[in-house]
């Protein structure tokens, strides 16, 4: 599958640059990975203070806008990732989860099994890169994609996936950078944090993913640029490469230095390594700013880069808290984390500074990361075609970062009023947010529950303790949140999780698959005509096994390299005859082996053996 071009026909205009920015402003996106919101210092800070320190942020919330209730498009890190390129919610591109081409387990005990994703995300969706790259916007991508492929498939022109200084240590608790070591020397520059321990700063190890995006943004800065830098931390493993940032968090949170081996199991936010994991990465924001204050904008005489650049800095996915025995961090009082469609899991820091936006601001508009898309486009005053804009699921924010609003409304003056989350996948669920209250629908059991989580702006169930759907003074509140949720489910044609045909339990009849024929461009599936008929079909490409016999080499890793010729592990629309029971696909001559999927009439997912041409 390939990418269809940007129409060059009738375009969708998006507004004017902000505060009367003669040029293009350039556009930064600063992307954390499992940064929970009450993973920052200050900023959003309920209960006990975050023992974390991130003054750069801190600076930058100073310089700009801070969005209390940001949100993620989903609870793990590739839908959300491929949400901000697309500007499309997960459940409309069906990129909902990061199993990519995984077969999803079938096992006896669950009735449901979640949907299959496909190797990568659609080629074939515009991206935010596409989008102002064909609006003369230089491109770049730095440090963790995990959206299949690699970034160049995607529009951006300069890529370097760099994992930079986060990558696996021997011993966690003693292999610490040193001022000679050759892949992480550390800096002669001391920064923060300072203390009696040390009064002068500390230094940092060298990292390759903010030393490279910052080249790239110098090498560009004569044209405007779109640099996406997106941080591996602070995902697991749990380490850091800075001993005296590590011995800085130990000595503050009352532990020994070094730990001692094994996991780090007290509770709440006392991981120090997680900490310093935290400071790692707003060092790494500092430099990106240090380099925006310095460094004269040559398309714009007399300003400096940071007076012409917008920033947005969030995180993709709500914070993790556990790993094994291993206790990462603390979303408290926030429900939940990583992974779960509850505040804790999709709930993140979120904050944007840039050109016309007022210094200082606090904003508890709800916003989602889908809206930056529109709002970068308005933002950079940048067309896209009516067909893609359509497509848009987020909305333009640019009003509330000027402060003229605290309302988002749509393109019919409409204000917005609730967000959506669907996430098919482990405990299955579908979530929708309005005003004060939230709704959970939960496809395992089809029953949902309610919560409020304000009342008129004030903290009243925040934690989601007390499910209201059983209320009867909610009971209209339940049904116009269920009806919303579930319409927003079909229009966005979302997949649901499907019955799994191996469940001990099933009371409903399911398909038979019977026989596969592989010949030279086409395979053909055989369906028992006794039992239950296919409503959808796909075919999955594979490659073939080993060596390609032709060329005496191994085939080409499609999962790192760009545009493929032939989607690999990918869901391809098959045909199904009238009667339901014969399915069949074309199939290039490339490809050796397929697997058949298949969705009978009473939504149980089948998976055929993967069947070698013969």
């Amino acid at each position: 599958m390939f990418k269809k071009g940007i129409l060059l026909g009738a375009t969708w205009l998006v507004g004017m640059v902000m505060a009367g920015a003669a040029t293009k402003p350039n556009v930064i996106i600063f992307y954390v990975d499992d940064l929970g919101w009450q993973d920052v210092e200050k900023l959003n800070d309920l209960g006990d203070p975050c023992p974390y320190e991130t003054p750069n942020l801190i600076k930058l919330a100073e310089r700009g806008m801070n969005f209390s209730q940001g949100y993620a498009p989903a609870p793990t890190c590739a839908p959300s990732r491929a949400a901000i390129l697309s500007g499309q919610h997960p459940a409309q591109t069906r990129y909902t989860h990061v199993t990519a081409a995984s077969i999803p387990k079938q096992s006896k005990d669950k009735e449901f099994q979640e949907p299959f994703l496909g190797a990568y995300f659609d080629l074939g969706h515009l991206t935010l890169a596409d989008a102002l790259s064909d609006n003369g916007y230089k491109t770049g991508h730095y440090g963790k994609w995990h959206a299949g492929l690699n970034a160049s498939a995607y529009g951006f022109e300069s890529v370097n996936q760099t994992r930079g200084v986060h990558r696996g240590m021997d011993d966690r608790t003693k292999d610490f950078a040193t001022e000679n070591d050759r892949q992480y020397p550390l800096s002669k520059e001391k920064y923060p944090p300072v203390s009696e321990d040390f009064p002068e700063g500390i230094s940092y190890p060298y990292d390759e993913l903010t030393a490279e995006a910052i080249k790239f943004m110098d090498e560009n800065k004569d044209e405007p640029f779109f640099l996406n830098m997106c941080h591996w931390m602070v995902h697991w493993p749990m380490l850091t490469r800075n001993g005296e940032l590590l011995e800085y968090y130990c000595n503050k949170l009352g532990q020994p230095f070094p730990p001692k081996p094994g996991a780090m199991t007290l509770p709440g936010q006392q991981n120090p390594y997680f900490a310093a994991m935290v400071t790692t990465v707003d060092w790494s924001l500092g430099r990106v700013m240090d380099f925006l204050e310095k460094t004269d904008d040559p398309r714009n005489p007399g300003k400096k880069l940071v007076e012409t650049t917008y920033i947005f800095f969030s995180s993709d996915n709500g914070g993790a808290e556990i790993k094994g025995r291993e206790i990462l961090s603390d979303n408290y009082p926030l429900k939940g984390g990583k992974k779960r469609t509850d505040e804790g899991g999709v709930r993140v820091p979120l904050v944007v500074t840039g050109p016309g936006i007022p210094a200082g601001a606090e904003v508890s508009t709800m916003v989602n990361q889908l809206d930056f898309f529109p709002t970068i486009m308005t933002l950079t005053d940048s067309s896209i075609s009516k067909e893609a804009a359509a497509k848009l699921s987020g909305l333009d924010i640019s009003s509330v970062l000027e402060g003229k609003s605290t309302k988002v409304v749509d393109s019919a003056g409409q204000t917005r009023e609730s967000l959506f989350w669907h996430f098919p996948h482990n405990s299955q669920r579908a979530a929708i947010r309005k005003g004060d209250f939230k709704l959970y629908r939960h496809f395992q059991t089809g029953e949902y529950s309610l919560y409020r989580l304000y009342r008129n702006g004030e903290l009243v169930d925040l934690e989601e303790q007390e499910d209201l759907s059983g209320n009867p003074e909610f009971a209209s509140v339940l049904e116009e949140l269920k009806q919303e949720l579930n319409q927003n489910l079909v229009k966005t044609n979302a997949e649901l999780p499907h019955r799994n045909p191996n469940f001990k339990g099933a009371k409903l009849a399911g398909a038979e698959l019977e026989k596969i024929t592989f010949g030279d461009n086409e395979a053909k599936l055989q369906m028992d005509s006794q039992k239950p008929k296919a409503v959808e079909a796909y075919i999955l490409y594979y490659q073939n096994e080993g060596v390609d016999a032709k060329h005496g080499k191994k085939e080409k890793d499609y999962n790192a390299e760009g545009d493929p010729k032939i989607s690999y592990q990918v869901k391809i629309p098959a045909r199904i005859d009238a009667e339901g029971y014969k399915v069949s696909a074309p199939v290039p001559s490339e490809v050796g082996r397929v697997r058949f999927i298949v969705i009978d009439e009473n939504n149980y997912c089948h998976y055929s053996e993967i069947f070698t041409r013969s």
